[in-house]
């Protein structure tokens, strides 16, 4: 067609860099929100237990989730254990365990 201009749009979403927890919210579920493992979330924010209603929480960048399945190593995942433990903040890894990918 004549006259016919095409444009090409990216999208991305924003993720918020504080969020204010609300009643009866768990780390795990803010976390779950912010496709974040809740470890994560909690080392972000110094946490020993549950936020507690109107705290303001630091919302660390999230990334690719994954659920880790048997035979899969912190290399394969992330590219080495540093980068691992980087993103995920834990050395831990096991079978059905949440991570982020790198």
């Amino acid at each position: 067609m004549k006259g016919r201009i095409q444009c090409r749009v990216k999208l991305s979403v924003l993720t918020p860099r504080y969020y204010r927890v609300k009643r009866g919210q768990t780390v795990e579920e803010i976390a779950r929100t912010f496709r974040l493992p809740a470890r994560l979330l909690a080392s972000a924010n110094s946490l020993t237990r549950e936020a507690e209603e109107g705290q303001v929480l630091l919302v660390p960048e999230g990334g690719n989730l994954y659920t880790v399945r048997g035979g899969e190593s912190k290399t394969l995942l992330c590219g080495s254990p540093a980068r691992f433990f980087t993103l995920n903040q834990t050395n831990c890894l096991y079978p059905g365990q949440t991570v982020l990918l790198g």
